[in-house]
């Protein structure tokens, strides 16, 4: 997959291509139908398939104190949305000065002259444009001006949010419910995979290894943080080439501020299962969210804890089949 994050990057000539815009947080179900309806598209019309996404997310620039705290950081989101078979992404730097551009010129600039659009795939409820004046019948009536095809599509499946209370379709703010409430085999349902985060490996107080189950402390964490607890998961290599030894390892994965030990710091440490060989510092990993085991606990000794966190281990073990 190509990455643009400048239409000055598009190469001349580029196109014909189907393309479509959206922030894509979360890659969830929802978007790879989307992103893979305008895959099937440019297959079959002999186009690219090209997505717009923003960086940094809307909201951060027009309402930075309400903002939505993103499931994804960047990098996970470019590789999950390379996953669905796109020849290009346009990553576009989201400023006061771009949404200030019309409809038609946003129109014009990045999908007419930029991308060459043939199709343009968008859900009945998009806005763009300065002031989100643009609408669906906004581009279906400047696809009409500037011969291209505008194709609407239907939202995307169901989910049982956190309340229980009904269904809604798959979102990147169900997503961000289940995260909060720690329910992140729910959150995998709507997103089709298990939910990751991405840090540096950092030196912690290295009180894990003293009791038996040395961690990995991770630093500059990007994407979303589920609620406190312990978690079956697994602890990914991205510096390892597929297939080497030790790229996907499973793992016990903490999240919170150690409240046996008095700590006020919340932290994400994981566990790789059954191995104190390993040395992680400084590298770059992934965590992947499979279960929720127990939330948060202090507890009254050092023993007591040591006990549970062998149980922690075990049931890790059978969940993660390791």
């Amino acid at each position: 997959m190509q990455l643009w994050t400048d239409l000055e990057q598009v190469p001349p000539g580029f196109g014909p291509s189907v393309v479509t815009i959206g922030n894509f947080d979360g890659v969830h179900r929802g978007h790879r139908a989307v992103l893979g309806r305008i895959v099937q598209l440019a297959r079959s019309d002999d186009a690219r398939a090209v997505a717009v996404t923003f960086h940094p997310h809307p909201a951060a620039v027009h309402r930075p104190d309400t903002a939505p705290e993103l499931i994804t950081g960047l990098q996970d989101r470019l590789d999950l949305m390379a996953e669905t078979g796109l020849d290009a992404v346009l990553l576009v730097e989201y400023t006061l000065d771009f949404a200030a551009q019309t409809p038609d010129e946003f129109v014009t600039r990045y999908l007419v002259d930029g991308l060459r659009a043939r199709t343009v795939v968008v859900g009945h409820d998009v806005r763009f444009g300065k002031q989100n004046a643009g609408t669906l019948s906004t581009m279906v009536e400047l696809g009409g001006d500037h011969g291209f095809e505008v194709v609407a599509i239907e939202d995307v499946g169901e989910c049982v949010p956190p309340s229980g209370a009904g269904q809604q379709r798959w979102s990147s703010t169900a997503v961000r419910a289940l995260l909060a409430e720690g329910d992140v085999a729910q959150a995998a349902d709507v997103l089709g995979r298990a939910h990751r985060v991405r840090g540096t490996v950092v030196h912690g107080d290295a009180r894990g290894r003293e009791l038996g189950f040395p961690t990995a402390n991770l630093g500059g964490i990007t994407g979303m943080v589920p609620a406190d607890g312990v978690y079956a998961g697994r602890l990914r290599r991205p510096s390892l080439a597929d297939g080497e030894a030790d790229k996907v390892l499973p793992a016990a994965i903490s999240i919170g501020t150690n409240p046996t030990f008095d700590g006020v710091e919340r932290r994400v440490e994981a566990y790789v299962l059954d191995r104190t060989d390993l040395d992680l510092y400084d590298e770059e990993v992934v965590l992947e969210f499979v279960a929720h085991l127990r939330p948060t606990l202090r507890f009254d000794g050092i023993d007591a804890l040591i006990t549970t966190m062998h149980d922690d281990v075990a049931r890790a073990r059978v969940i993660l089949g390791a």
